[in-house]
């Protein structure tokens, strides 16, 4: 397990675009089987987190997220997580077993897998978990980590990434510093990064 830090994208980026295919996508009353930016136009901010089903730091804070989704949904927030890693070489998180997870655990957001890997590129997401919060006009307002808590150092919280929901909802902006998150690399496909 190769592990590596986040590569905090410039503040006031503009979210790039994607439509990538929902492997859970009974989630919301959409009924396509994928989901882009457009999507989520109404919501007051977006968070998009790269994640994965194998990397135990995703894995650290998924009962954390699945908390932090459910509590901000009434405040407007949404949230979608992408799935970027290579499938062949990392078949837990092919589409189907994506799907399992999603299902098991009930997540309250859509699961979208970028099977090109270009959208990781375009956000310069390199590492699971990666979070990026973008306010109401899809500026960056907030990347890194969710908190400051490792694998086998206790409970993840979400604290970080609460925090900047509740300022950013709040306030309009989100203070400094923000922490790089860390985790496992993307597994990019061969010759991919």
């Amino acid at each position: 397990m190769a592990v590596t830090y986040s590569e905090m994208l410039d503040l006031g980026t503009q979210a790039p675009a994607f439509e990538l295919a929902c492997v859970n996508p009974e989630v919301d009353d959409r009924e396509a089987e994928t989901r882009s930016l457009d999507d989520f136009a109404g919501a007051q901010a977006l968070v998009v987190v790269f994640t994965c089903n194998h990397c135990p730091y995703a894995k650290h804070v998924e009962e954390a997220l699945l908390e932090t989704a459910r509590v901000y949904q009434a405040r407007g927030v949404q949230v979608v997580a992408i799935c970027s890693n290579d499938p062949e070489r990392y078949p837990a998180d092919a589409p189907a077993a994506l799907a399992r997870r999603a299902r098991e655990k009930v997540y309250p957001f859509p699961y979208l897998f970028d099977e090109t890997q270009d959208v990781a590129r375009a956000y310069h997401a390199v590492c699971t978990p990666d979070f990026f919060v973008f306010d109401a006009d899809r500026c960056l307002a907030y990347r890194g980590r969710m908190d400051a808590t490792r694998p086998g150092q206790g409970r993840a919280t979400g604290e970080e990434l609460r925090q900047a929901l509740d300022q950013l909802l709040d306030e309009g902006e989100v203070a400094r510093p923000q922490h790089p998150a860390m985790g496992c690399n993307i597994k990019w496909r061969p010759n991919g990064r």
